[in-house]
């Protein structure tokens, strides 16, 4: 299993200072990733709960850097590490700015990027984009086609009624085609992660219900004629490290340590640490990715695994 980080990004952490020193380290600690989120605004009175907690949204994501940006710096920084998104409201942009961006990132890492989008859930953040919150599915699906057809395609066409791109040359085209992580829980987008998609990007569930969303992406992967062992389920974990807690949001680093690695064993293939929420400063951030590395590294050596 491998261990990502949390670019940082939001709260006290959004600070180029903050951003530099946690990808270096980072990168010398061994860690495999960095992950950048996508939020917008803080809306006063919003329409929609936010989906973790007590459906507040967190006082730091009252301030929250660009994605784009901050892993551009982050790529500038190391030479190894993947930078990951987690996730992209893929319907805030139109396909071919959207692929520019992520393919400068690629291009720029010499090709590190993995490519994660979602569909948001914050209709104040549709709004003030000037998107339909209505058909967002439709919109996303569409968004994905054209993103295969200028990543893979040269010269590029793509017809629809929401976008419209002539044969054109689009480039540059990244290193690779970059995996594509889907982010959702519902049926429905589980069932086009099978289809579709490199993997799941979940969050920190019951081992069961982990264990039974994922039975539905491998199974629609097969109904689709696609190898599901080729398919990778990566969790953002967004824990507060206290005594007391309740595990997987809150608990001692053993604890929650101790749920991830049952998430390892139901299949997990990575874990996206999240330590913003937590960590006081950036030293303690990184003395916390240490611990929990350390930790996870000594419940997987107990069951033949690694991190």
């Amino acid at each position: 299993m491998r261990i990502g980080l949390a670019v940082p990004q939001y709260g006290r952490f959004a600070a180029l200072s903050s951003v530099l020193r946690v990808a270096r380290e980072a990168e010398s600690m061994g860690l495999h990733s960095l992950w950048a989120g996508d939020r917008l605004l803080t809306p006063l009175r919003p329409l929609d709960r936010y989906p973790g907690g007590d459906g507040r949204i967190p006082e730091a994501h009252r301030v929250f850097l660009d994605p784009f940006a901050v892993l551009s710096v982050a790529a500038s920084a190391t030479s190894a590490l993947r930078l990951g998104t987690s996730a992209l409201n893929a319907c805030w942009y139109p396909p071919a700015v959207l692929a520019r961006s992520l393919t400068t990132i690629d291009h720029l890492s010499g090709g590190r990027l993995d490519a994660g989008l979602g569909l948001g859930w914050s209709s104040d953040e549709y709004a003030a984009v000037g998107v339909p919150w209505k058909d967002r599915a439709r919109r996303y699906d569409a968004t994905l086609d054209a993103l295969e057809a200028i990543w893979t395609t040269d010269p590029v066409s793509f017809e629809h009624e929401l976008w419209t791109i002539a044969p054109s040359h689009i480039e540059p085209k990244p290193a690779r085609r970059p995996p594509l992580y889907l982010a959702g829980l519902s049926e429905g987008a589980l069932r086009r992660i099978g289809r579709r998609g490199d993997g799941w990007l979940t969050a920190s569930l019951p081992i069961p219900m982990l264990t039974s969303m994922w039975q539905t992406v491998c199974r629609t992967a097969e109904q689709a004629g696609r190898d599901p062992g080729g398919l990778r389920m990566i969790l953002r974990a967004n824990p507060i490290v206290t005594e007391g807690g309740t595990p997987p949001r809150s608990g001692t680093v053993a604890e929650i340590s101790a749920y991830l690695a049952d998430a390892a064993e139901a299949g997990v293939h990575e874990i996206i640490l999240d330590l913003q929420h937590t960590a006081t400063d950036d030293r303690h951030l990184l003395e916390l990715a240490e611990a929990f590395k350390s930790e996870l590294s000594a419940r997987l050596a107990q069951t033949g695994g690694s991190v």
